[in-house]
């Protein structure tokens, strides 16, 4: 794992605390949702994965090493750190919600407890990895409930940032709620249905739309999608009409979906072919999704690339990596952030779901009749719970999506937590 994959002063601060001999002190790091994005009354969390994959494997090779030397803000860094990268590994503890947990403003998404430096280094590769596929897997759920049941297939790949994000990104909207994915790599690696049609380069491919659409007929017997709106909707449907069966369905891609969708169907009824389904795609989003259902288009399912790629609505979240409590040979010592609309609450915490209520309280505090959030995954930088596949994920999202939470959802902070910050607060 590349561990030059992080921000400069992460690197700096590391030498900064060997020179000063607070490398051995034990930190626990927490991140949290500080503020929901813009439209969202929850988040669904995703990203776990690579989280613990980066710490288990994080190493610094001899030519990453050689690199920093050259750097002008470690010219007075001491030789021994040098020494000590080279044989640096993540020794720490990783407890974390489990990814498809659905998570609310304020609250806990992970927290590592290890020596300042093995607790440091990590932060900007976490936010990055956590945050990207926590967006994209509350778009996916976003999507999914506005669509009623209906299948909701992520295309978003040629969309995405980069191809990997495509395949994270994937990966992440199953989780959340979608059926499957266009993104081969993402099912071959994560297990996802892989689902897709025949673009309009098909189409024009052929000297005619019919040939077009036998061919690919003969090609994928029962799994035909054919792609209506190449030249005319409702010629198009009706050539599909007279091919008829084997046939999943067709798709519309552009143009008046209410009205193509509501015309395509008539047609395909009158051909005997009331089975097949009609899917919609082109710059949908969980708003239109739903502005079309309930003006009642016969769709049946939908493709979403863009919107969903890159959570367009909500591209970004508040997330926070924050040092919470520090161990010293004098003791341990909670710390937070005073300053004005950052505060931070100190102490290590967990995160205690009732039915109706969460309760965020010191890490060593008890509640009964709860589940505690915040889970073991890495103990002395071991493994200690098996990740599971994203299908178990997404039933764990599933569950939690069962009642589609909201923001009225009551989260009280415990009294020995309100304690602790008053007093470290000065209040």
């Amino acid at each position: 794992m590349n561990a030059l994959l992080t921000d400069l002063y992460e690197l700096t601060m590391a030498a900064g605390y060997f020179a000063a001999g607070k490398h051995e002190e034990i930190g626990t790091f927490e991140f949290t949702i500080r503020r929901l994005p813009r439209n969202r009354d929850f988040v669904l969390t995703a990203g776990l994965h690579r989280a613990i994959d980066y710490l288990l494997n994080l190493r610094f090779e001899a030519e990453e090493i050689a690199y920093l030397r050259g750097l002008p803000n470690f010219r007075n860094a001491p030789a021994g750190f040098w020494d000590y990268l080279a044989e640096f590994r993540f020794r720490g503890d990783v407890f974390a919600a489990p990814e498809g947990t659905v998570i609310y403003e304020g609250q806990p998404v992970l927290n590592i407890r290890a020596s300042l430096i093995e607790g440091q280094i990590p932060e900007t590769y976490l936010l990055s990895a956590i945050t990207f596929e926590t967006l994209v897997a509350s778009k996916a759920a976003r999507l999914a409930h506005a669509a009623q049941g209906r299948d909701v297939v992520e295309f978003g790949t040629r969309r995405a940032h980069t191809p990997e994000a495509g395949v994270l990104g994937a990966r992440a909207a199953y989780i959340g709620g979608c059926a499957g994915t266009s993104n081969t790599l993402a099912g071959f690696r994560y297990g996802i249905p892989v689902m897709g049609t025949a673009a309009h380069s098909w189409v024009m491919a052929f000297e005619t739309e019919t040939e077009a659409f036998r061919q690919l007929q003969q090609l994928l017997g029962d799994r035909t999608i054919q792609l209506l709106d190449t030249y005319d909707v409702l010629e198009g449907a009706r050539e599909v009409a007279r091919l008829g069966d084997p046939l999943w369905g067709v798709r519309l891609d552009s143009g008046d979906f209410l009205e193509s969708s509501q015309r395509v169907r008539k047609i395909l009824d009158e051909a005997g072919l009331q089975h097949a389904k009609i899917m919609a795609s082109g710059d949908l989003d969980e708003t239109k999704i739903a502005e079309l259902l309930a003006a009642g288009a016969p769709l049946d399912a939908f493709g979403v690339g863009t919107e969903l790629a890159v959570s367009g609505d909500a591209p970004s979240m508040g997330a926070i990596y924050k040092l919470v409590e520090i161990e010293t040979a004098q003791g341990t010592r909670a710390t937070a952030k005073h300053s004005p609309e950052k505060q931070t609450m100190p102490g290590a915490k967990q995160l205690f779901r009732f039915e109706d209520y969460d309760i965020l309280a010191l890490h060593d505090e008890c509640a009964p009749q709860s589940e505690a959030m915040l889970k073991p995954y890495v103990i002395q930088g071991s493994l200690v719970t098996e990740l599971p596949d994203a299908g178990a994920i997404r039933e764990r999202a599933r569950a939690g999506l069962a009642k589609w939470p909201t923001r009225d959802r009551h989260m009280e902070i415990s009294h020995e937590l309100e304690l602790l910050t008053a007093r470290i607060h000065g209040a």
